[in-house]
């Protein structure tokens, strides 16, 4: 019975010699864009069980032993365990600040293997009328 595993392809440049040493990849970036999910926060009284809606920005530089050489799966860095984990982290949870949140999604990213950089922010979209959000941002640079 043949092997069922599939053989990892090497991902090849496009134009091998072509790409100028000025242009070759200095950072690799991965990122979870304007997710958005229901919080119980906020310390005001009509705030507390009322869950508000947060935006997250995650984005999380990794170094190159840790971005996919390869063409599978088990090489990527995994959205799924990203998204889930912060799920995990706020759901039934009660937070009074932004910045805990914040803080506690960075410290989650930034324990990860190869991560070399991270900024979380997160905003809460619905707080006045007259502003797009309010919000905060961690970064490590």
């Amino acid at each position: 019975m043949p092997d069922a595993t599939p053989t990892p392809t090497f991902i090849e440049p496009l134009a091998p010699g072509l790409v100028p040493p000025q242009l070759a990849i200095r950072t690799r970036k991965i990122f979870l864009e304007d997710f958005d999910l229901p919080v119980d926060i906020g310390f005001h009284d009509f705030e507390v069980g009322s869950p508000q809606t947060l935006r997250m920005n995650i984005e999380v530089w990794v170094d190159a032993a840790h971005f996919p050489r390869t063409d599978t799966v088990n090489e990527a860095w995994d959205y799924d365990f990203l998204r889930m984990a912060v799920l995990r982290l706020v759901e039934g949870r009660r937070f009074n600040l932004q910045e805990t949140v914040a803080h506690a999604i960075f410290d989650l990213v930034a324990a990860r293997a190869g991560v070399v950089a991270v900024r979380v922010s997160t905003r809460k979209p619905d707080v006045y009328p007259d502003c797009k959000a309010v919000g905060v941002e961690l970064s490590s640079f």
